[in-house]
């Protein structure tokens, strides 16, 4: 945040001057308000260049709660949003919401201003917004959304759980193999080549590992750090390398699976909450397709988009793309034909988020003893490359 010098006047009359840091000059006039003083004149002393703080899921409830909470109380959206800026402490939000509430005093709608910012409100958020105000039924979508970014904040964390311990035992693994190829192995290593007997072939190969990691230490620490900096700026790059990278993904033992269900289970929770919205089901296709941030899902649901506008029904294009399984197509075509869609969406997300939450503690169950035993046999390995020819020489010694 910029660093304001700035000119005051306090409450007896007296002239005040002093510096404090804030979002923007809308920020900076709160503060100084805050403070027991009107603002006379300001000048940005300089910049601070750092990390920027970013919008959580947190803000987001935060901030639809007590919008949530004060519509229903009717108390306008604008003094609304004030009150809530007046409230917020992470200050890039505050900045966020001082901008939405100067394009709200422009004239704008709050959907509008909303999409302004579509860094913190997604295209499904201001739609959202945009269908309440038109129905009248902001606060009940407010609610709405609340509960769905809770259920995206579990579900993140959910997903966080089953990466965390593979990558630290990963980290654990990487570097006890590190330390016994570069300083433990090769000192053992020259003892046993000094006794002069033959060497077997396991020890042989780890003389060879070893002598790779001495070596080229600094090759073998790049090339999977380049391999992943070079794959994730062709992504960025290349929609056809992101394609194929997604594709990857979504074909990766266990995680894939979990993936896949992960994203369905967020598509049909936004394609629910829009569709109660009263947006058509071709909007809703095409907002939906924006969120599930796979390209080979993307694909898919752009195909079902255009079968749907061909004439054919959801539960049918859906079918033939072979996105869903046949009861979660079964579910839709019940839910078309008795004209519930949105209930029976929410069926499937729940039927989804249920599965994945079964599949993440069935991998996590799977993956701890699945890491533990490649730890074992790595250093089963190398004690027995290591230890085997040093007790053949004592047993030799001994004879």
């Amino acid at each position: 945040m910029p660093l304001y010098k700035y000119k005051a006047i306090s409450r007896d009359g007296s002239t005040v001057t002093g510096n404090v840091d804030a979002a923007n000059e809308a920020d900076l006039d709160l503060r100084v308000t805050r403070m027991e003083q009107e603002l006379i004149s300001f000048s940005v002393a300089r910049a601070r260049f750092g990390a920027r703080q970013k919008v959580t899921r947190r803000d987001l409830i935060t901030f639809c709660y007590h919008l949530e909470q004060l519509a229903r109380a009717g108390v306008p959206i604008h003094e609304g949003l004030v009150d809530l800026r007046d409230s917020v402490d992470n200050p890039v939000f505050r900045e966020v919401i001082s901008a939405i509430t100067q394009s709200i005093e422009a004239g704008k709608t709050l959907s509008q201003a909303l999409a302004e910012h579509p860094k913190v409100f997604d295209d499904v958020f201001a739609q959202l917004i945009r269908a309440g105000e038109e129905a009248g039924q902001l606060p009940d979508v407010l609610k709405n959304i609340t509960e769905n970014i809770k259920w995206q904040d579990e579900l993140a964390a959910q997903t966080k759980k089953i990466l965390l311990y593979p990558t630290f035992v990963a980290i654990v693994v990487f570097g006890v193999v590190f330390f016994l190829m570069i300083y433990l192995v090769p000192q053992l290593v020259s003892f046993i080549k000094s006794t002069g007997n033959e060497l077997p072939v396991h020890t042989r190969v780890l003389i060879v590992v070893s002598s790779a990691f001495v070596n080229y230490w600094h090759v073998i620490i790049a090339v999977p750090v380049l391999a992943i900096a070079g794959t994730v700026i062709a992504a960025k790059r290349s929609a056809a390398v992101r394609f194929r990278i997604d594709g990857i993904k979504l074909k990766m033992p266990v995680v894939g699976a979990i993936l896949r269900k992960i994203i369905l289970t967020r598509f049909a929770n936004y394609f629910a909450l829009l569709y109660a919205s009263g947006i058509t089901v071709m909007n809703c296709m095409q907002i939906v397709e924006k969120t599930t941030g796979n390209l080979v899902i993307t694909q898919a649901l752009n195909d079902v988009r255009k079968k749907i506008s061909e004439g054919n029904s959801i539960s049918a294009s859906m079918a033939s793309v072979g996105l869903f399984p046949p009861l979660v197509v079964r579910m839709l075509k019940v839910g078309e034909s008795t004209g519930a869609l949105d209930a029976a969406l929410l069926n499937i997300s729940y039927f989804y988020n249920r599965d994945v939450n079964e599949s993440i503690e069935r991998a996590q169950a799977m993956i701890e003893p699945v890491l533990t035993v490649i730890l074992g046999l790595m250093l089963g390995w190398i004690m027995l490359s290591v230890l085997g020819p040093i007790y053949d020489i004592i047993g030799k010694i001994k004879t």
